[in-house]
């Protein structure tokens, strides 16, 4: 069953984490941190189908609010309370883990984004980064890249973009993930937007594609804790 608990990120502010514990037995040795995107909290359909899903397939998951979401806000805090809330997500998990444990972080587009900027500014150890949907520019604006700071973050990292997402597809990404080291890898979502979803006309199940985006993520977790002993 999940297991909420509270994070303190400053005095008197504190948010509601929940950790998805993975199943036994096939148990990868590695935490994911997801953050949840700009435009919903930790308890969306989203966010918690791949809680769910990923815990199945091994990886123990903890998701989280920021602070604007628990407190029922709609606009994003201000980018350094958010990257704060981040450091203080990831050093509550790191007292829950078990110190054989590998620890992973990204999210869901904003939430993914923030995770990427806190590696880039010495996050500790971590084993990898995963992005559901990097949200590389505004819509409509692909002069406003953020792109930047990735060439800072020295652990492997997995691009999951859909093929039509307006905050940047695959092509757009490409040129950037290749120059990145250690190389970073990029999933491709044949005819999904910014949250992975196709058309009926695509002739393939909605749930077949979160699949095998979540078959992806487990993939490329274990092998990454593989080759780091």
């Amino acid at each position: 069953m999940p297991d909420p608990f509270r994070v303190e990120v400053a005095p008197s502010q504190q948010v509601t984490a929940i950790e998805y514990s993975a199943a036994t037995g096939i148990r990868a040795g590695v935490t994911l941190i997801l953050g949840h995107g700009a435009g919903a909290d930790q308890m969306s359909g989203f966010m918690v189908a791949f809680a769910n899903a990923l815990a199945e397939r091994g990886i123990d998951v903890v998701t989280f609010n920021f602070l604007y979401s628990e407190h029922r806000r709609r606009i994003p805090d201000p980018n350094a309370r958010l990257e704060s809330c981040w450091r203080a997500v990831i050093g509550a998990a790191r007292g829950r883990i078990a110190s054989d444990h590998k620890l992973a972080i990204g999210g869901k587009s904003m939430g993914g984004r923030i995770a990427s900027q806190v590696a880039a500014d010495r996050a500790g150890d971590l084993a990898g980064l995963v992005f559901l949907g990097y949200p590389l520019h505004p819509p409509g604006r692909p002069d406003r890249l953020r792109s930047a700071h990735l060439q800072d973050v020295k652990a492997p990292m997995l691009f999951v973009q859909g093929s039509r997402d307006a905050f940047g597809t695959p092509a757009e990404l490409r040129p950037i993930t290749t120059q990145l080291e250690p190389p970073a890898d990029l999933f491709v979502v044949e005819g999904g937007d910014h949250s992975f979803k196709v058309s009926k006309s695509a002739g393939v199940k909605q749930q077949d594609v979160y699949r095998a985006i979540q078959d992806r993520i487990e993939t490329w977790l274990r092998m990454i804790v593989s080759s780091r002993g």
